[in-house]
């Protein structure tokens, strides 16, 4: 029997998980929290706000392809695309409610994270958004960050609306993505398309975090 291509991923992701961990916990260290937690909300609004645009541009490109695979892929992108309307929107509210605004330009570790899956969807095959899913739907926020941060930024509560519902639905995103990787048998040079991709968005995600974590500027 074959090796389900979610293991595989899982497997492949694997070595990232320590050194993201890392600079997770380094964005969320308690000096300087509360305005490196405004930066962290501006940074991710623009990533966010990408997210349906290329949930249905890769749902288009496997309509493009029209075999069953892609059919079943272009299902699952469509109703993603459904679940995550209007998280860019929450994002908003909250940075409304630190007394912020979003930032003028997103960070340049933004674009290419966005800007990689649109090539890969056009160029490579749209199974490569897996991947980008795959890492940032298994890094969701904890259940009790949110808690923690309140307490520890002063900020109101409804600043945090988009940690809260994050780490409530990742989790079962991640398992139906993985549901979905399994069901469609990808052939071995697919599977390594959705590796390097999710790789590749585990590098740029570590490097976000970072930048926010070392950076000793003020709100965004």
């Amino acid at each position: 029997m074959s090796t389900p291509a979610s293991f595989a991923l899982r497997t492949k992701l694997t070595p990232t998980t320590p050194v993201l961990r890392a600079a997770t916990a380094a964005l969320w260290r308690p000096e300087g929290l509360r305005g490196r937690y405004v930066r962290y909300l501006a940074a991710m609004h623009p990533l966010v706000r990408a997210s349906v645009p290329l949930l249905r541009r890769a749902a288009e490109r496997c309509a493009e392809l029209d075999d069953p695979p892609s059919r079943r892929l272009a299902a699952y992108y469509t109703r993603h695309a459904e679940e995550e309307r209007d998280h860019d929107a929450w994002l908003l509210d909250d940075l409304a409610t630190a007394g912020a605004r979003p930032a003028p330009m997103p960070p340049p570790v933004v674009v290419e994270l966005v800007g990689a899956q649109y090539y890969r969807i056009e160029h490579e095959h749209p199974v490569t958004l897996l991947g980008y899913i795959a890492v940032l739907e298994g890094h969701a926020p904890g259940p009790r960050l949110a808690d923690r941060l309140i307490e520890a930024t002063g900020l109101p509560a409804g600043a945090f609306r988009t940690l809260r519902e994050h780490a409530e639905l990742d989790g079962g995103h991640l398992d139906d993505l993985h549901r979905v990787l399994d069901a469609l048998e990808p052939a071995p040079a697919r599977q390594t398309a959705v590796s390097v991709s999710a790789l590749h968005t585990a590098n740029l995600l570590t490097r976000l975090f970072l930048s926010l974590a070392d950076d000793p500027g003020g709100h965004p």
